[in-house]
């Protein structure tokens, strides 16, 4: 939403004065606190007085197309939605269905997609979603459609008729008019392409990304796909609440960017030491030796400037079509590892030369390496070109127990970024807080304590997720507690090549731009963000016509 200055300063003045921050062109007044966790308490979201929220699925959402393993939005067809009073679970019996959890947002506007009734319009604007619990499948929420066709389940099985993993990355590859999804595991993870029409098409791609815990995916202009790995290392004894870096920064370079199952080479980051010649590398066996490392510190460490270089891990030329460990490889070739990066983005107006990406740290208030990244962080990734083979590293936030957690990411305009929170039920409980996003401007020095992100979103619990987090930990109980922000997606819908993420500079609420993000677990709803001033006025500013003149 693009606010006059007059009203920005005067909405802005006396929250800014309290919370030590920047004005933000947003225009956005910060939410001064996260939501509390209360036992036994639901409680709202709350968002910016700017901003109102609408759901477009939740899980209840019956499929157009269900079948009997797969019958809702968000939940599988093994139990019911709320346990029955007095029930018990057991290994045959769930006293809730499986809840499906579905992910990162994927937006687009594609018109003639056509479904499952063939005499049905199903208009032109979609969502689409990985589910990351239960029995693996894709969704497409027809934002355009009526109750009875609003969701639509595309795939349940690959081409070969293999059941499809739980996924939690995807994107948009408009290079081959493929939507890529990537499953978070080591052994069996990977990267997996899908067709957006009904009865989609589904191929894995493992044999050229290789298995690892892959999740955030980015395409820049050449075809290069950026991959983040959210692998966690093993606590350390010296550190028992700490984890060591074990995960990776990946690009895949296609040898034919229209068909990916054609294979490409596989490269890791690797960034060079400030402490001792030769990069940061993984230390086997040694996870305190890496924890509270001197090259740790130096990483999370404002001003620091790394030198870093993309390592060749892996080329299907050379190596071949067989499926093979990315994490290993890459620990192998000296590449180095983060404390569990989730997600990033080009930033817009950079010309895909900057990468923004965060850790998520180890979720916990006890963690010994707080100034380590225990509580995750973002960095910036700047390069002459984004298939440039070296290019320098620096911290551009390091987190704190207020700040942490960081997941998924999206950029509001050229210079502002929001991050959202994945704290856990366990930090939750420690900090009594629960989940927020917060809004980042890449022109501001976070090393400078005066400086502060601004809350727009301080997440609340759904009665589900209450339910749900009074039974975790229960023997057997399958599903997760407390509810999550995910999938926070900023978009116009641009299927083009022009439409990639940091191609354009966002406008949110104008000229087609959409703002969609999942609150996860529990309900499992699906929400659109809207100006508050469109919630009041029950408007729909779509602008439709910029759509039609892509």
């Amino acid at each position: 939403m693009r606010m006059t200055r007059t009203f920005a300063v005067l909405s802005l003045a006396g929250a800014l004065a309290a919370a030590g921050t920047h004005a933000n062109a947003a225009g956005l007044t910060p939410v001064p606190n996260a939501q509390p966790k209360v036992v036994g308490n639901s409680a709202p979201n709350v968002l910016s007085p700017e901003l109102a929220e609408k759901i477009v699925a939740q899980g209840s959402n019956p499929l157009e197309n269900g079948t009997v393993d797969f019958p809702f939005y968000g939940y599988n067809g093994d139990g019911t939605m709320l346990p029955a009073p007095g029930d018990v679970q057991s290994a045959t019996h769930n006293v809730e269905a499986t809840k499906t959890e579905p992910d990162k947002n994927t937006y687009l506007v594609l018109p003639g997609l056509g479904g499952p009734d063939s005499h049905y319009d199903y208009g032109k604007r979609f969502l689409f979603q990985g589910h990351e619990l239960g029995k693996g499948f894709i969704t497409r929420i027809n934002l355009d459609a009526d109750y009875a066709h609003r969701v639509t389940l595309l795939a349940s099985t690959d081409i070969h008729g293999n059941p499809l993993p739980v996924f939690d990355g995807s994107t948009w590859y408009p290079f081959s008019l493929r939507l890529l999804f990537s499953a978070e595991n080591s052994t069996t993870g990977g990267v997996w392409q899908a067709t957006p029409s009904h009865a989609s098409v589904v191929e894995r791609l493992t044999g050229a990304f290789g298995h690892a815990s892959y999740e955030g995916m980015q395409a820049d202009p050449h075809g290069n796909v950026w991959v983040v790995e959210d692998a966690g290392g093993p606590f350390g004894t010296a550190n028992p609440h700490a984890r060591q870096p074990n995960s990776f920064l990946f690009r895949f370079i296609p040898k034919d960017k229209t068909d990916l199952t054609k294979g490409g080479k596989l490269q890791a980051l690797q960034v060079i030491s400030m402490a001792h010649a030769g990069p940061i590398v993984f230390h086997t066996g040694q996870a305190d030796a890496d924890i509270t490392s001197q090259d740790q510190k130096d990483l999370h460490k404002y001003g620091n400037v790394f030198d870093i270089n993309w390592v060749t891990i892996h080329d299907t030329g050379v190596d071949g079509v067989a499926d093979f460990d990315a994490n290993d490889l890459a620990k192998k070739a000296g590449a180095t590892p983060f404390k569990r990066p989730e997600n990033g983005q080009f930033r817009p107006g950079s010309g895909f030369r900057e990468f923004f990406f965060d850790t998520t740290g180890d979720t916990s208030a006890a963690t010994e390496a707080g100034a380590f990244g225990g509580f995750g962080a973002i960095f910036k990734l700047s390069q002459s070109s984004s298939s440039a083979d070296h290019g320098k590293l620096t911290l551009f936030f390091l987190g704190d127990i207020d700040h942490t957690g960081l997941d998924n990411c999206a950029f509001w305009s050229d210079h502002e970024i929001v991050f959202v929170e994945d704290r856990g039920d366990g930090l939750h409980k420690d900090h009594n807080a629960f989940d927020s996003a917060f809004l980042f401007d890449t022109r501001v020095n976070y090393g400078n304590p005066a400086n502060h992100p601004v809350r727009i979103l301080a997440l609340g619990r759904d009665a589900s997720a209450t339910i749900d987090s009074g039974l975790s930990g229960s023997k057997g109980f399958q599903n997760e507690g407390d509810n999550e922000i995910t999938g926070i997606h900023i978009s116009d819908g641009d299927p083009g090549v022009f439409g990639l993420l940091g191609a354009k500079i966002p406008n949110p609420f104008h000229d087609g731009w959409r703002v969609f993000y999942t609150q996860q677990h529990g309900d499992n709803q699906t929400w659109e963000i809207i100006p508050a001033k469109q919630s009041r006025h029950h408007g729909h500013d779509d602008d439709d016509d910029d759509d039609d003149r892509r």
